[in-house]
């Protein structure tokens, strides 16, 4: 017989855990009448308006936030305060500059 085969076998890999698993978000992707009036109601009390805060807080798709933001911006709701190219930030408009 051979040394191996009476010595027990291989050690045992360790298994690792899997990690928690995020459920996938189901936001929207078309802006209807309760979250429009949601979004111009709440968005003036913002100081910080990101397409990351609105996602969050409404729950709608990225894109969708990024056409609110362009037009909250034409209507003068809010302004521009950094411009990137990963992002814009923008803030209320009687906010004072700090």
């Amino acid at each position: 017989m051979a040394p191996a085969a009476t010595s027990g076998g291989k050690k045992q890999k360790k298994k690792w855990s899997k990690g928690k698993v995020k459920d996938k978000a189901q936001h929207a992707v078309v802006l209807d009448k309760a979250t429009s009036d949601k979004l111009n109601k709440d968005v003036q009390s913002y100081r910080l308006v990101t397409v990351a805060v609105l996602v969050d807080r409404l729950k709608i798709n990225g894109s969708l936030a990024r056409r609110a933001l362009a037009d909250l911006e034409d209507r003068g709701v809010i302004r521009k305060v950094v411009q990137h190219s990963s992002g814009s930030i923008y803030t209320r408009v009687g906010a004072s500059t700090d």
